[in-house]
């Protein structure tokens, strides 16, 4: 299979040759081989601005002063992500290159397991312990000089140095065999139930997504992943629908976090009303506690 195609919108992305509008720069260079990227998503990247009044910068910073102490990584003995959270982060990205490049997910991601690494590659597992899963974007924060503001950016290009460096290293290195095991298990999932999502999620994203979907792939990979493990693998839908927000709040912009919120709680609705039996959690091989 080359690919997921439907005649819905909603999949057209997913073959689709034009070029897009990438919304996190991040996932380009770990699986489409292009220069490193600029630190972060160009939205979210920590921006300047002069307040004349006060003469205070304004600075939107990714995790403005106080970074995320919630989610620290965690590793097993083997020194290897083991949280579900980064198996589910780890699908979104290889649904998102899949997208890019028109690809079968699956196909992808053996590909991307059993590449041959670059004679003299090292990966340092330090940073997975620096590693933030919950590293999102927040408010403007104000400083009240250069020097301020500029480690604020310092600090944010480190974090995002960390982020290139974890994402693009062999996922051999970086997740346990267990967390390899899940994210295929959703992968598989996501490509089963494509189609019949296509629909369901036609129902309930709002329109201008609909007319955008080449400009909303993150998005709509977010809620396809959801959606899978919801029916698939049955997850308990608070956990998943959580999982997604967290992912948008992580690696979308605006206000896709409260939609596909809005979007999962619909669908699960939904899936009440008409009865849809949803597989034991029992079945499932790893942890889904974060």
């Amino acid at each position: 299979m080359e690919g997921i195609r439907c005649s819905s919108v909603l999949s057209c992305y997913y073959s689709s040759k034009t070029h897009f509008k990438l919304r996190h720069q991040a996932l380009e260079h770990c699986f489409l081989s292009l220069p490193p990227p600029p630190p972060r998503h160009p939205a979210s990247r920590p921006k300047v601005r002069i307040s004349l009044p006060s003469m205070a910068l304004q600075v939107q910073d990714q995790q403005s002063f106080h970074k995320s102490k919630e989610m620290l990584p965690k590793i097993d003995k083997s020194g290897r992500f083991c949280s579900p959270r980064a198996a589910r982060e780890l699908a979104l990205l290889i649904v998102y290159a899949s997208c890019l490049q028109g690809s079968d997910p699956i196909r992808l991601f053996e590909k991307r397991i059993n590449a041959a690494r670059e004679p003299g590659y090292e990966f340092d597992k330090a940073s997975l312990l620096q590693y933030n899963h919950m590293s999102f974007g927040g408010p403007p924060v104000t400083t009240h000089s250069v020097e301020e503001a500029d480690e604020l950016l310092r600090s944010d290009e480190q974090d995002s140095a960390i982020e290139a460096e974890v994402l693009s290293a062999p996922p051999k290195l970086v997740y346990s065999k267990l967390l390899l095991s899940f994210t295929r298990k959703l992968l598989v999932a996501t490509v089963d139930k494509w189609d019949n999502h296509v629909l369901a999620i036609d129902k309930v994203v709002p329109s201008n997504w609909k007319n955008e979907p080449a400009g909303r792939i993150l998005e709509l990979s977010i809620l396809h992943l959801a959606m899978s493990e919801i029916t698939v693998l049955g997850t308990r839908h608070p956990i998943v629908i959580n999982e997604a927000v967290d992912l948008a709040k992580r690696f979308c912009d605006g206000a896709a976090p409260r939609i596909i919120n809005g979007c999962l709680r619909t669908f699960v609705k939904d899936l009440a009303g008409t009865g849809t039996a949803q597989t034991s959690n029992s079945k499932l091989e790893v942890p889904l506690q974060v």
